[in-house]
Parts: structure tokens; C-alpha cells; sequence
């Protein structure tokens, strides 16, 4: 939608009629074929590997300037003084760096534990954003209790109690994700395609270059009418080519999760998406997060992963400062 809304289906699989329907089984066939679960629970590690990983974050020297913590500082004050504070972190190359294989794109050390420690701590609702299905990002974050996901630029959320909903697409998008499909299905290239929630891929990394480049010839070709013509985006990445809703950005992801909160409390989005620091300006605070500076509408920079690492655990300090709300705080702030 133009506006950036996002209407959620209670319930997988979606109701919208025939073609909703044979979507989703398409989905789930593949899911099938490939031996994946639509969504696994991440595997916890065990509490001697997650108490040492804390204490090396702890004792390592700080990254973060002491003009940069003077910077932050009159925001985390807020964070420290507030009940309840949102903390939007973007995964893909901010808690994570880009991988070419995306199931091993794995947090950079020491993030994963100081992220559950502020999720522990009960008094921030931290939501994670990301490019990829929430069912892959859980097991790369591996921390418990789960934070919120929402994967696929905002088309898709999962709960900290595991459930799903799934952005409702409208006839035309369907329409033209099937013609996709079916077209993929006359050149007998669904071996590598990704079906995912408003959005199919084709990979070809692993394959040698002249069929690599056959493939991405024959893929554009025969997806550039079916895009334009059912207002899709045709975006291409490192080793592939997607077709996906034009509307799934960052940015709604945002404004959707600022809709549903009350304004007060404090609000702070760490990444590398314009879309999201132009959702959440005036709203909150922006961090840019990326190896080298680049222009947006973001507030302040931090450079992964030491300068990252250290933010984070000046917001956990900030949260500490205040009585812990008890045993059920966590779930309540994360719910």
C-alpha cells in the first residue's frame, strides 16, 4: 500500500482466496522438498557458554569514545528513567555482517549475549528486523527468551510466543507471484527458486559462471514484463535475483510497530536502512550502523561490531539503573 500500512493475517495459512490458498502450499511444498520446518525454535546455549560470552563482552576495552558516550547520553538518560523503552535493531549487516550464504550469517560475537541481557532485563520490547524469513533469523540469534522478528522487510512477523502473522497481499501481487512462478515452471527453473511470504528468489551462487549467467539472463528477461505489469519489485543481490511486493520495505516495518506503541517512552532504531530513519524521525532516536559513514537521515554513527557491542551495553547499564520489575517482566515487555 502507497501509505506504508500493514494489515496481518490472524493465522497461517492466509485466507484470500484461491490464489492465497495455492501460494501457500506452494510455500509449504518447498519448505517440504528443501527438509525445513516453516519455523524452528532456536536452540539455547548452555548457560556456562552464555555467562562466559557476557563476562569477555564485559571486561573488553571500550570502542566507544568518550565523546560519543556524551552523545548518547542524554537519550539513554531517558532509557534509564523510563518504565518501559523499544529498542529496533535491523540484522542484516548491523547485528549481523552480510554473508553470501545466508544461513551462516551469524551475529557478530559477543552481540547475540548482551542483546539477551537487555531482554532479560524485562524493561525494553526489542524487535528485530531483518530482509530474511523470521524462521532463519531465530536460529542464527539463537538467544532466549525470543525477541520479536519481523523478516521479509516487514511482510512478515513472529511473536515472542512463536506465532506468525503474515501481511495480507493484495489480488494484483498474488497474481503476478504466480505468474512468476509459472513461468519458472515452463524453463524448469524451480530447483533455484526460494518461495518466500511475497516473494520468490533465484540463486544461483554455487553454479559455474556460464550457467550462473544463462540463468540470470533468462530469469530477467522473463520477469521484467511480469513486474511491470503487476507492480513488483525485480531487485537483483550478490549471486541473485528477487521478485517481491513493491511495498515490503524497512520503513513499514517501522511505522507499523510506532502505530501500535503509545508515544512517551524512549525509541531508538540501530541499522542501515533510509527507508527506517526516515520512518522513525521525529519519533526517536536513529543510528546509523555500518563499517563507513554514509548520508542519511540518521542521528548518530557507530561502526560494527566494537562500537555496536559497547552501545548496547550502555543501554543495559541505562536499564539496570532502575529496580528490576520482577520475574515476569521479560514476557510482559515482550510480549
Amino acid at each position: 500500500m502507497r501509505d506504508g500500512s500493514i494489515q496481518w493475517c490472524e493465522s497461517i495459512p492466509i485466507q484470500q482466496g484461491r490464489r492465497n490458498r495455492d501460494w501457500c502450499l506452494a510455500q509449504r511444498d518447498w519448505y517440504l522438498a528443501q527438509g525445513k520446518p516453516r519455523y524452528r525454535r532456536p536452540r539455547v546455549k548452555k548457560k556456562e557458554d552464555q555467562e562466559k560470552m557476557i563476562k569477555m563482552m564485559m571486561i573488553r576495552s571500550n570502542a566507544v569514545t568518550p565523546e560519543v558516550q556524551s552523545q548518547f547520553a542524554l537519550f539513554l538518560q531517558t532509557v534509564a528513567r523510563a518504565s518501559q523503552a523499544y529498542l529496533l535493531l535491523d540484522y542484516d549487516g548491523t547485528l549481523a555482517p552480510f554473508h553470501a550464504e545466508r544461513d551462516l550469517a551469524y551475529p557478530y560475537p559477543g552481540v547475540a549475549a548482551v542483546v539477551q541481557e537487555i531482554v532479560r532485563n524485562g524493561r525494553t520490547r526489542v524487535v528485530v528486523i531483518s530482509g530474511l524469513d523470521a524462521s532463519e533469523v531465530l536460529p542464527l540469534l539463537n538467544i532466549h527468551p525470543c525477541p520479536e522478528v519481523w523478516g521479509i522487510h516487514g511482510l512478515q512477523r513472529v511473536k515472542t510466543d512463536g506465532r506468525m502473522e503474515i501481511s495480507r497481499l493484495d489480488e494484483r501481487t498474488l497474481a503476478g507471484l504466480s505468474d512468476a512462478d509459472r513461468w519458472l515452471g515452463y524453463q524448469k527453473l524451480r530447483y533455484v527458486a526460494e518461495f518466500k511470504t511475497g516473494s520468490i528468489a533465484i540463486d544461483w551462487r554455487g553454479l559455474n559462471e556460464i550457467e550462473a549467467e544463462d540463468i540470470r539472463s533468462r530469469v530477467l528477461l522473463g520477469w521484467r514484463p511480469i513486474a511491470e505489469s503487476n507492480g513488483l519489485a525485480l531487485l537483483q543481490f550478490d549471486g541473485g535475483v528477487e521478485i517481491r511486493a513493491h511495498k515490503a520495505d524497512k520503513g513499514d516495518a517501522v511505522r507499523a510497530f510506532l502505530r501500535e506503541i503509545r508515544s512517551g517512552p524512549p525509541v531508538a532504531y540501530l541499522g542501515d536502512d533510509a527507508t527506517a530513519f526516515r520512518a522513525i524521525e521525529g519519533r526517536g532516536m536513529s543510528v546509523l550502523v555500518r563499517p563507513t559513514w554514509r548520508q542519511t537521515a540518521a542521528q548518530f554513527w557507530l561502526k560494527p561490531p566494537d562500537e555496536l557491542i559497547d552501545f548496547l551495553g550502555l543501554w543495559r547499564k541505562a536499564c539496570t539503573k532502575r529496580d528490576a520489575l520482577g520475574s515476569g517482566a521479560a514476557a510482559a515487555a515482550n510480549g
